[in-house]
């Protein structure tokens, strides 16, 4: 019965903390984490132990599945560069040079004894992995713009995973396996490769089976198994769950969510997702609260601070790296941006299951658990109580985002009448509802649309950014259907093969032009400080 009181304390805390967090505009998550550092203090009540059976198989499928469920595919494939230039590649960078950074600060202070460099290495494997979910509901809330956030929660979904990779190779190492640079790389792929193909096969079937039904709970059901199923079934072979998990939520996101379900339906899953989300992360983070011993951080006060400093110059060195590489191409980034990313770093639970998943007998275990526990309270606390106030300083928020909300909101409720009005006109062909009640309905959504077209024309008149990115959505699709109509007609034999690769390669062209100039536009309307775009 204790567990059950436990998780039932648990909630009415995290109910508690959301209601005085919302009152005082304080972020939730940081909020938690000191409601859980004063509950563990006190020894209020024995929470359940954030364990790795815990996190892996109830907490960790579930807030990646909700992540990666509402990650919009094709923003998140416009900056594919950039993120898994950080989330891979950015990742592996990201744990030599803290380790390069941590090792001989702490060797050189001769704080303790056999600290070496594999050591290091754990501890930066251990802590590289990023939880943005902090920082997400700050940008939201102070309306930063979309791609940015789009960076930070595409970096997170995939460097979890690369980070949990990295981690069983390096302690393999550590503990007397052997290490090539080759035999490293083809594991890293295959884990991750296969884990990819896992959660794409659960993920098509899933979504096979969403398109052929019309049951809300059904599909809700579906979407579990979707993200549970493939994150257990790839763990179980040894692959990578958490990339199995990202791949089965965009599946279902993207393609199930918009050709499977019902616009009821679709509400539905979302809020459930939505919950769900809420209530796992009141739950990790209150637990990753509870579970920090104070006077075991405070002795190794040191090493944390040593350790938290290699973390963020670490991070720091990696990400305005990959923004220089980027200013070479159409993804390119501001600096202020490059800031941002950086500080929106902060860790969480995968770190601390993860160093508490460390052999017993492993060496400095106790030292590199207080560093882990360390950094993740230092970076939730600090980075993000400062957050609001960097962002406001660097110029990321500002007036621009509001003429973008209020954009959007008119763009989408001009959608959504126009498609109420096909619905009307489809009952009056099959005569399925009397005329003269449509001949209402009719008039009203007809108000609600010159209503909605006037707001856009008057924003559209505030500034030329609508228009052009309008233009340039425009000019793709076109294109798009240009290219399509053309392989019909190869196809049919209606043109031959060199007049068909011709006008293709035509295409292909203006395709990556219209690209470009898309790319160009976002990042235009995006920037909100004066800082010059240099190539």
């Amino acid at each position: 019965m204790q567990f059950e009181l436990a998780f039932v304390l648990l909630f009415a805390v995290a109910t508690a903390v959301a209601i005085v967090a919302r009152y005082f505009k304080f972020p939730y998550t940081v909020a938690l984490v000191v409601a859980g550092l004063v509950l563990g203090t006190a020894h209020a009540f024995e929470p359940p132990h954030l364990t790795k059976g815990l996190l892996f198989a109830v907490i960790l499928p579930g807030l990646i599945f909700e992540a990666a469920f509402h990650v919009d595919f094709r923003k998140f494939w416009k900056n594919k560069l950039a993120i898994h230039a950080l989330a891979i590649p950015g990742v592996v960078a990201a744990v030599a040079v803290t380790a390069l950074l941590l090792s001989p600060a702490v060797g050189g202070l001769q704080l303790v004894q056999g600290f070496a460099f594999i050591h290091a290495l754990v501890f930066a494997a251990v802590i590289v992995s990023t939880d943005p979910i902090a920082v997400v509901g700050l940008f939201k809330m102070l309306g930063v713009p979309k791609r940015l956030a789009v960076l930070v929660e595409g970096e997170s979904l995939l460097n979890d995973g690369t980070a949990v990779v990295l981690f069983n190779l390096i302690v393999a190492v550590a503990l007397g396996g052997e290490f090539t640079t080759s035999g490293a790389v083809l594991d890293f792929i295959k884990v991750a490769g296969v884990g990819g193909l896992i959660g794409g096969l659960i993920g098509f079937a899933v979504s096979q089976v969403i398109q052929r039904i019309e049951d809300a709970m059904v599909e809700i059901t579906l979407t579990v198994i979707a993200a549970y199923g493939s994150f257990v079934v790839a763990e179980n072979f040894h692959y990578s769950g958490v990339i199995a998990t990202v791949v089965a939520g965009m599946l279902c996101g993207n393609w199930a969510a918009n050709t499977g379900m019902s616009a009821t339906t679709r509400v539905a899953v979302e809020s459930f997702w939505e919950y769900l989300a809420f209530a796992l992360n009141s739950v990790v983070f209150l637990l990753i609260g509870m579970e920090v011993q104070l006077q075991s951080l405070l002795d190794s006060w040191v090493p944390i601070l040593l350790a938290y400093l290699a973390v963020l110059l670490g991070r720091a060195l990696v990400v305005y790296g990959v923004s220089a590489l980027l200013r070479l191409s159409s993804e390119r980034v501001p600096w202020s941006w490059s800031t941002v990313l950086t500080w929106s770093g902060l860790r969480g639970a995968i770190s601390m299951v993860l160093v508490l998943s460390l052999p017993e007998d492993f060496a400095h275990r106790e030292l590199l658990v207080n560093m882990t526990f360390g950094v993740v309270v230092l970076s939730i606390i600090v980075q993000g109580l400062t957050m609001p106030p960097l962002l406001r300083r660097l110029g990321v928020t500002g007036q621009r985002d509001v003429y973008q909300e209020k954009y959007e909101l008119a763009r989408g409720r001009l959608g959504s009448v126009h498609a109420a009005m096909g619905a009307l006109e489809s009952m009056r062909r099959s005569r399925d509802i009397p005329a003269d009640v449509l001949d209402q309905l009719e008039k009203d959504y007809e108000q609600k649309a010159r209503a909605a077209q006037e707001e856009l024309a008057n924003l559209k008149q505030q500034t030329n950014r609508f228009h052009e990115e309008e233009h340039q959505e425009a000019v793709r699709r076109v294109l798009i259907i240009e290219k399509d109509s053309l392989l019909k007609a190869y196809q049919k034999g209606a043109i031959g093969k060199e007049a068909y690769e011709h006008l293709s390669t035509e295409l292909d062209e203006r395709l990556a032009k219209a690209k470009d100039a898309e790319a160009h536009v976002s990042l235009e309307d995006s920037v909100v400080s004066n800082e010059p775009i240099r190539n």
